[in-house]
């Protein structure tokens, strides 16, 4: 029986940040992501946290001072519709571009970057690698 659940887009990441207002910062400043929700009230993680984004994607966001991405996440990755200027914002902004630049694929091209807390992001040309 072949009853696949059909997944056609990522729905939302929950990432432990070390610190959220600089986190929240880079994820603005670089893809313009908004905060859709403050939560203020004791969640059950008792910690501050808030969820940004745009239509497409949501990152919900709790705050721990001692996180450590390492053996959690080994990227997670955004399709760019505007492809060509990641480049020039990564150095406007003096994020990291990892492997000296694009790596190229099979049938698309990838920008590899890492976040204030250590996660990378896997910056695509073509949704899914044209997958």
């Amino acid at each position: 029986m072949n009853d696949f659940l059909k997944a056609t887009s990522m729905d939302h990441v929950n990432l432990s940040v070390k610190n959220l207002e600089k986190s929240i910062s880079f994820y603005k400043n670089l893809f313009g992501f908004e905060v859709r929700k403050e939560d203020n009230s004791p969640n059950k993680f008792d910690v501050p946290s808030k969820i940004i984004g745009n239509d497409s994607i949501k990152l919900c966001m709790y705050e721990d001072p001692n996180m450590s991405p390492e053996g959690g996440i080994a990227h997670f990755g955004f399709h760019i519709s505007n492809f060509d200027q990641i480049i020039n914002k990564c150095k406007e902004l003096n994020v990291e571009v990892l492997y000296g630049g694009p790596v190229e694929f099979e049938k698309s091209k990838s920008v590899y970057i890492k976040d204030p807390n250590g996660y990378d992001i896997e910056l695509s040309e073509i949704p899914g690698g044209g997958l």
